[in-house]
């Protein structure tokens, strides 16, 4: 029985999908090559390069691959709580035995390679959470549904960033966010994370302006005045009262125009006057749900009164958490501070490479920018600029409809899956990948800070490359079994 199911994987294998490996691979192996190319440089098959080595690492992952094929897809469930718990124990231990390379210690030395455990990681916790959501009594009816598989992302993200310091890779683990609202969670939950990183970054840009008037900063009234505009939307949808949202919008318009008159006499404290309004009004909604049982109001009231906590605490966080060269890049990006020869350097000398290779390109092998070494990083978290520098912007177009195309490819493969284990596990895929690519080229352009994470299949690494082939093929033998699964 094993052995005809073996027989079928490749019939039944996504083979479109397999294809968009392989172009990818390549050409992001050529860009290896181009990267660091000068003219009496050896073959691209010398193992003395990067290029060289990267063509071992490739060899290394299409083995990998059919070896994952070969696997019986019942494993991947059956072993995947065993492997969670193996991999949070090789997490914990490298720390301990990796060394200092850059501030990080995520690399592991065996003996003429190094690998990085946290890339293999993600591969486990994608089977983890799928194992776990998949069960079949598992429904996500309330926020208590979402504590278990928040502990199982969040706890090697935390032992990834705070023990060995890799704020990159811990950051990936926001991808399963995808996975979680497919399966039903409520697009409140990705509010939150939007509202929290817009207090976050107007708390830290302009939490040190001072107003034109009175007292206080732009920052912190910002934030303010967005945490009262969700009261009074939340208030009026939850509870329909005619008449309300002009009545409440009159009211707290009447109380900064009361104070701005008194602030010609007296110079007022907009900060604490803010904040008291936004208390007004979460005290307001908890009346309201208290005798209208409208009990959604109290987590609005409570949501409200913690981001005011929320937004006095960014700036501890930013100045004292946060290490020394993520708060440089955080402020280069935000357009706090110019530090072209700095933590701004990376990003301007990728965007003078991109912007060099114009519509069609330098040429293959021709880039001035890479070649003499402007761009740092250039073949592994910037290899993206070596696509726009040699193959122009008609290039960069055509690799990032590659892209698409294949995360597309991934998706339709999670739609079409019987089982709640592999569809789950598909759209973590997908989420990965997404999340990669996203922040990889937005970094390269300046559109994200810089937290060095590879580009798919294309950045040189081992690790990298091998924990991204995991991901793929456990997929490709999942959807090549879905025939033979029931719904």
């Amino acid at each position: 029985m094993r052995a005809s199911r073996n027989g079928n994987i490749w019939t039944n294998l996504d083979w479109q999908t397999i294809g968009l490996f392989l172009i990818l691979v390549v050409f992001g192996w050529l860009n290896i090559y181009g990267a660091s190319y000068t003219p009496d440089q050896t073959s691209i098959f010398d193992f003395s390069n990067r290029a060289g080595k990267q063509f071992a690492w490739i060899i290394g992952s299409v083995v990998l691959g059919v070896v994952l094929l070969l696997i019986d897809y019942k494993t991947y469930d059956t072993l995947a709580y065993i492997a969670y718990g193996l991999m949070l124990l090789l997490l914990l231990a490298t720390p301990f035995l990796a060394h200092n390379v850059k501030g990080s210690y995520s690399w592991i030395s065996l003996g003429p390679v190094s690998l990085q455990p946290a890339e293999f990681a993600k591969c486990v916790v994608a089977l983890t959470i799928a194992k776990y959501m998949g069960q079949y009594d598992y429904r996500m009816r309330s926020w208590r549904d979402l504590i278990v598989p928040f502990l199982i992302i969040g706890i090697p993200a935390l032992v990834i960033m705070v023990l060995q310091r890799e704020t990159g890779s811990a950051l990936v683990f926001a991808a399963f966010l995808l996975v979680f609202y497919r399966q039903g969670m409520s697009g409140y939950v990705l509010w939150v994370g939007l509202a929290a990183v817009a207090l976050f970054v107007t708390s830290i840009r302009w939490g040190g302006t001072p107003l034109p008037f009175g007292t206080g900063s732009v920052g912190i009234l910002s934030c303010m005045l967005l945490l009262t505009a969700i009261e009074i939307y939340f208030i009026c949808k939850e509870h329909y009262v005619r008449f309300q949202v002009l009545i409440l919008i009159s009211s707290v318009l009447g109380v900064y125009s009361i104070c701005m008159l008194l602030n010609i006499v007296w110079s007022m404290p907009f900060n604490w006057i803010s904040i008291g309004v936004v208390i007004a009004l979460a005290v307001y909604a908890l009346i309201v749900s208290a005798y209208w049982r409208k009990y959604q109001l109290i987590i609005v009231a409570l949501f409200c009164l913690l981001c005011i906590g929320y937004t006095q605490a960014c700036d501890f966080v930013f100045q004292k958490v946060l290490q020394p060269h993520q708060r440089i890049r955080i402020e280069v990006l935000l357009g706090m501070k110019e530090d072209p020869a700095g933590a701004g350097y990376n990003v301007n000398q990728a965007r003078i490479a991109i912007g060099s290779g114009r519509f069609l390109g330098k040429g293959y092998l021709r880039g001035t920018q890479t070649k003499l070494q402007f761009v740092p990083e250039q073949d592994t978290d910037f290899i993206f600029c070596t696509v726009g520098e040699e193959w122009g912007f008609l290039g960069s177009v055509a690799v990032l409809l590659v892209y698409l195309y294949f995360i597309l490819r991934l998706i339709t493969i999670a739609e079409r899956q019987r089982s709640v284990f592999n569809r789950i596990y598909a759209y973590a895929v997908a989420g990965i990948f997404l999340f990669h690519l996203t922040i990889n080229v937005g970094m390269v352009l300046g559109l994200m800070p810089v937290i060095g994470i590879p580009l798919p299949f294309f950045s040189y690494g081992g690790s990298s490359l091998w924990g991204f082939t995991l991901l793929l093929f456990i997929l490709l033998r999942l959807d090549a079994a879905r025939t033979e699964q029931l719904n």
